[in-house]
């Protein structure tokens, strides 16, 4: 008997290591992990893509505009496109929660992901110098791109969506 009642009072005790619970992230946190690791993880998905000829453009296709070199189009290139993206990534996802976070259906989210793709290969076109005309893509590229900003898009959205859902659920809780 005053063994269980010893084993409550540790359960109960917050001063003890095993009962002190982690810090929670700030909604702001959430959204920029959320954004670095959907940059990440959909350019990666998209080097695999141009590695399998899905498409006709890597990863590497944001060092364009200012690194020099052969090696930008090579694996190491890739790589770091695909880092740099990431960290684009983080102010897109800021832009998303700024304007769409309270939005809780999939199409604002596909509707970003369209837009983003109209204005990284329309409105930005002119910064990539070796990048030719939308008119000028592969089918395969326009539909692997086009795709890919969809599903980014709809990571995002609803990633951040959820965390503000969560968030209103723990404050009336």
């Amino acid at each position: 008997m005053a063994e269980q009642i010893e084993q409550t009072n540790e359960k109960e005790n917050p001063q003890l290591e095993q009962n002190k619970k982690e810090p929670e992230l700030s909604h702001l946190s959430k959204v920029m992990i959320i954004g670095f690791f959907g940059g990440v993880f959909w350019s990666l998905i998209g080097y695999i893509a141009y590695f399998f000829n899905f498409t006709d453009m890597g990863p590497s296709l944001v060092l364009e505009p200012w690194a020099v070199g052969d090696w930008k189009v090579k694996t190491a290139g890739h790589w770091v496109g695909i880092f740099i993206i990431g960290l684009l990534s983080i102010g897109v996802a800021l832009i998303y929660n700024l304007f769409f976070k309270n939005i809780r259906k999939i199409w604002p989210s596909i509707l970003f992901g369209v837009a983003l793709w109209f204005i990284v290969f329309y409105l930005l076109n002119p910064m990539f110098p070796n990048l030719e005309s939308v008119r000028d893509f592969s089918k395969n590229t326009i539909i692997t791109t086009l795709c890919l900003y969809i599903l980014y898009g709809v990571f995002v959205g609803y990633s951040i969506s959820y965390d503000v859902e969560q968030m209103k659920r723990m404050k009336h809780s």
